[in-house]
């Protein structure tokens, strides 16, 4: 879903529930040893403080994936900086992606994870992407250019993420 915020902001947002403690959830976003294994395999380094620093690196396989559509990437492909972090609840983190000149240009946008526990043994977990001033991150993560090889964005990366917590496999495994 695209909605307006704040006057003109653009925001998506995305909501999932999974089989899974808050906890669990929250490793799995953010810490490498999960990243790595599902959506587009980055490999997460977060500094989970206010001002922290959030850093995203391509796996090999993601690496070689890119080199082989004609891609260079970069040693980071996504930073920010982290605004929020109240482990397991909710974080909040600016994002820049830097795998294409055009979305390099654009100025950084704002992710929110928001986790509740639904006291069954599952949670919601809440995806919004303040994308102002972005079109072309928002035309990518929004999975609009996945005929042209940029992937499901936002919703197949929960899609994996689901996957994985509540069978051990992704959605390509």
């Amino acid at each position: 879903m695209t909605t307006k915020l704040r006057g003109e902001a653009t925001a998506q947002v995305y909501r999932i529930y999974i089989k899974a403690t808050p906890e669990a959830i929250w490793d799995a976003i953010t810490k490498s040893e999960w990243t790595e294994r599902y959506g587009y395999t980055g490999i997460v380094d977060f500094d989970l403080r206010p001002g922290g620093a959030y850093a995203v690196q391509a796996t090999k396989e993601f690496r070689a994936a890119a080199e082989a559509q004609g891609a260079q990437l970069p040693d980071v492909i996504i930073d920010g900086e982290v605004v929020e972090a109240d482990r397991p609840r909710r974080l909040v983190h600016t994002f820049n992606m830097h795998m294409d000149p055009a979305m390099e240009a654009e100025p950084a946008t704002r992710i929110t994870y928001e986790i509740v526990d639904m006291g069954n043994g599952s949670c919601s977990l809440t995806l919004t992407h303040e994308l102002e001033d972005a079109p072309r991150l928002a035309a990518i993560v929004s999975g609009a250019l996945e005929s042209e090889g940029a992937g499901g964005g936002h919703a197949w990366v929960l899609s994996d993420l689901k996957s994985l917590l509540e069978t051990g496999k992704t959605l390509a495994g």
